[in-house]
């Protein structure tokens, strides 16, 4: 059984969340803001449309003159002109007339409506027209979407296409957000060797560093990999304090165990910012979490791949996702139908690596990948969800339902 000092999921959870701050928006170009959230009030300072123009390619006319119009019994005008899109000055045209109109031109004055060219027979002189219309048919008229002066999109908005569009229909092309957070990772250990290197005989390769950095990309951060970090007090210091201007969040992988050579856990702890505790979870028992330097938040994660994923799901993502003012901060989770009988250990949560199957019906099902290791970086890459295993649980039956986080690509 665990030890009654474990700190739990939740409790740590917290902490992190209550010494997390917030960024100072900047100002940036539109689509350099899509996907983050809008710092600013929006007003609009035109109207959309900002004039009367065709809503369809026809004829401008008046709609009394064509109002008994009707197949069998056409209504013929002369036409006196054209009216393009793009023209830069009204035209004109007086009762009994109409002009040919492209679809976003110009309403003439005295025309107001437009008969559709499926409504007519394309006349070029005169057009005969079989199809009676109302006023303000097929027009869009000025300010019908949104009028000046009108809150177009307030301070908190997702900007996704459709928000990019209206503000570029505006006339902005910069406006202040919430920035992504800069993340900065480094990876711990003297036996850690670079992508791209040979590992010799007891070394391995870095993987915890593309990991984290992915997951905090997704999670809709920018993310930095600075290098290996072997287990030297001086060194790491060094370049963790090297990173403090440029860093919103640091994040250390590796080195938080009781082990004589944990680097991380003994320099960190020796200045005194950062809390190291046992969370009652599984994987990813060793935690810590503190501040650096003019409180720039730090998470010393574990050094096992599948710890070191558990860990930032489970408290530094909800940080990013915080820090960029998201709503929702936390993945969603489902209930899915457990295909196999699962043990776990009382008083801990446990997260198991699965495969979620969405059904016929609608509902979901998932099956397990891989053992409980948490070195296990093969089965982790064919799972798409963790199963959560609460604390009070110590055996799940096939066939019964549990809490499933589906580890799907963030939309930022």
């Amino acid at each position: 059984m665990p030890e009654q000092s474990l700190r739990s999921v939740d409790d740590h959870l917290a902490t992190v969340l209550d010494g997390i701050g917030t960024i100072d928006p900047i100002e940036l170009t539109l689509l350099d803001a899509q996907g983050l959230l809008l710092a600013e009030n929006v007003v609009s300072p035109v109207p959309l449309p900002g004039f009367d123009n065709a809503g369809a390619d026809g004829y401008a006319v008046r709609a009394i003159d064509v109002r008994d119009a009707a197949d069998g019994n056409p209504v013929v005008l002369p036409v006196v002109g054209d009216v393009v899109a793009g023209v830069k000055a009204s035209a004109g045209m007086g009762p009994g007339l109409a002009m040919r109109i492209a679809t976003g031109a110009p309403m003439p004055v005295g025309a107001d409506a437009v008969v559709p060219l499926d409504g007519t027979d394309g006349g070029v002189a005169r057009v005969a027209i079989h199809q009676a219309v109302l006023s303000g048919e097929s027009v869009r008229r000025t300010g019908e979407d949104l009028r000046a002066g009108q809150p177009a999109l307030g301070a908190g908005a997702a900007l996704g296409p459709q928000q990019i569009a209206l503000l570029a229909a505006l006339g902005r092309d910069r406006v202040s957000v919430r920035p992504r957070p800069r993340v900065i990772i480094v990876s711990t250990g003297s036996e850690l060797v670079e992508v791209g290197h040979k590992p010799s005989f007891g070394e391995v390769t870095d993987a915890n560093s593309y990991l984290l950095s992915a997951a905090a990309r997704d999670a809709g951060a920018e993310a930095y990999r600075v290098g290996i970090v072997h287990d030297d007090h001086t060194q790491l210091l060094d370049r963790l304090e090297s990173q403090l201007l440029r860093a919103d969040i640091l994040i250390t992988t590796g080195g938080v165990s009781r082990g004589a050579f944990d680097v991380v856990k003994q320099a960190l702890s020796e200045i005194g910012t950062v809390d190291f505790a046992d969370v009652a979870m599984r994987p990813g028992m060793p935690q810590g979490f503190g501040h650096l330097g003019d409180r720039v938040p730090i998470f010393c994660l574990p050094g096992n791949p599948v710890s070191a994923l558990v860990s930032f799901e489970a408290f530094a993502r909800p940080a990013i996702r915080k820090l960029l003012g998201k709503r929702q901060i936390h993945r969603a989770t489902v209930l899915a139908v457990a295909l196999e009988r699962v043990e776990s250990p009382g008083g801990l949560r446990e997260f198991r690596r699965g495969v979620l199957h969405r059904e016929a019906d609608g509902t979901y099902s998932v099956s397990l990948v891989g053992g409980a290791g948490s070195h296990l970086v093969a089965s982790m890459a064919s799972s798409n969800c963790l199963v959560v295993i609460d604390e009070d649980v110590t055996e799940v039956v096939a066939g019964t339902r549990v809490t499933v986080m589906p580890l799907l690509l963030s939309n930022r």
